[in-house]
C-alpha cells in the first residue's frame, strides 16, 4: 500500500517519522516556488529514503530530476505529454468527480487521487460514492481526505492502492508496522 504525505513547508521533522516508501509531495500554492527550498528537500529526502514530488509543475520537477509530478484537479493541461520524461518518473493526479477523473487519464496520470473520502466538505463522497465513482477506473486510485487512525480501517472496504494525507502522517507518522492489510 502506497502512501503519501502533503508538505507545504521544509519540514525535516515530519520527514523523519515517515517510513522510507511514504512519498514526500511539495505543494504550496500561497508562496510562488522557491527553487533552493525545493532543492533542500529533495536532497533531505534523498538522504531519507523517501521519493519526492513537487506539485503543478512538471518542467520544474523534470529540470530539478526528481521523483514525478503532482496534477491538481484544477490543472487541465496537457502541454505535459510533450516533454521526454524519465522512465520512473510519476505523474499523478487528483479528481474529485467523473469529469476529472476522466481528464486525469487522458494527463496520462499513473496514480488518482480521488477525494474527498471522509472529510465532510463541498467533495465529500463518503464510502459509497467513492465505491461508485472507482468501480471502473483502470488507473491504481489513492483515497484522499480526512483519512485518520479511527477510520483507517475503513481503507480495506475499497478497492484502493494506497492513501494520502496530511494530519493522518502528522500526528505520529504512519505505523512502522502497518496493518494486515496495508501490506
Amino acid at each position: 500500500m502506497k502512501k503519501f504525505l502533503f508538505i507545504d513547508d521544509y519540514h525535516t521533522k515530519l520527514i523523519d517519522i515517515q517510513c522510507k516508501r511514504t512519498f514526500i509531495i511539495y505543494r504550496n500554492y500561497k508562496n510562488t516556488q522557491n527553487i533552493s527550498k525545493i532543492l533542500k528537500l529533495k536532497n533531505y529526502c534523498q538522504k531519507k529514503g523517501n521519493p519526492f514530488i513537487l506539485s503543478n509543475n512538471i518542467k520544474l520537477a523534470i529540470n530539478l530530476n526528481l521523483n514525478g509530478v503532482y496534477i491538481p484537479s484544477f490543472n487541465k493541461s496537457f502541454s505535459h505529454l510533450s516533454y521526454n520524461l524519465k522512465k520512473k518518473f510519476l505523474i499523478i493526479g487528483s479528481a474529485h468527480n467523473l469529469n476529472e477523473v476522466s481528464n486525469k487519464i487522458l494527463q496520462k496520470c499513473q496514480y488518482i487521487f480521488i477525494s474527498s473520502l471522509f472529510k465532510k466538505n463541498k467533495n465529500y463522497l463518503g464510502l459509497n460514492k467513492f465505491k461508485l465513482l472507482t468501480n471502473n477506473i483502470q488507473v491504481p486510485v489513492i483515497a484522499l481526505g480526512g483519512i485518520n487512525s479511527l477510520n483507517i480501517k475503513k481503507l480495506k472496504m475499497i478497492n484502493i492502492k494506497g492513501f494520502a494525507g496530511i494530519s493522518y502522517f502528522q500526528k505520529k507518522g504512519p505505523p512502522k508496522r502497518p496493518f494486515k492489510f496495508l501490506r
